[in-house]
């Protein structure tokens, strides 16, 4: 059996392959998540006893102008704010970004809202990690699936994804 089946059949996901390869220290988190609850952001803080500022959700957008036009790009914000579309247009250095349809973002990453992972995509797409986590001394991305999440430095996010830190997220009024 090769090496790669090997790991698949124990479970690991596409994310957590990519991880490996990419050769950064990460902490795999698991929870039962519960398929009531429709915050998963939350669930995972509570479920995870970690700060909600520590736990990132991965959201895609289309882009319209500039380098990536016509193409989707990653974002990685806190799970405590907003998507700030202009911060993101910007951080792509697109003239409009908006949020990508939920189909199109599962097609895109062979990944389920709720469970997209910004490692381990199908195809890899331009991805921004928001600055507010990237100050954090860790932070929890999706490991693809509901009720995995990996730790890991925010730098060494950056690193496994080639990413850009830009500040894309604004405060949730409604938290």
């Amino acid at each position: 059996m090769s090496k790669k089946a090997k790991k698949q059949q124990h479970g690991a996901t596409p994310a957590v392959l990519a991880l490996e390869k990419a050769g950064v220290q990460y902490t795999v988190r698991t929870f039962e998540h519960d398929p009531e609850v429709e915050n998963y952001g939350d669930e995972a803080a509570a479920a995870l006893d970690m700060p909600a500022q520590q736990i990132c959700k991965t959201l895609l957008v289309d882009l319209d102008g500039g380098p990536h036009d016509g193409r989707m790009g990653v974002t990685v914000v806190p799970v405590t704010m907003m998507l700030d579309l202009k911060g993101v247009a910007a951080a792509f250095g697109a003239k409009k970004a908006a949020m990508a349809d939920p189909a199109a973002a599962e097609r895109s990453t062979g990944y389920v809202v709720g469970g997209i992972s910004p490692l381990g995509q199908k195809k890899r797409l331009p991805t921004v990690l928001d600055a507010a986590a990237a100050s954090e001394p860790v932070i929890l991305v999706s490991g693809g699936r509901r009720g995995l999440d990996v730790e890991l430095a925010p730098a060494d996010l950056v690193t496994a994804l080639d990413a850009t830190v830009a500040p894309v997220s604004r405060a949730d009024l409604h938290r």
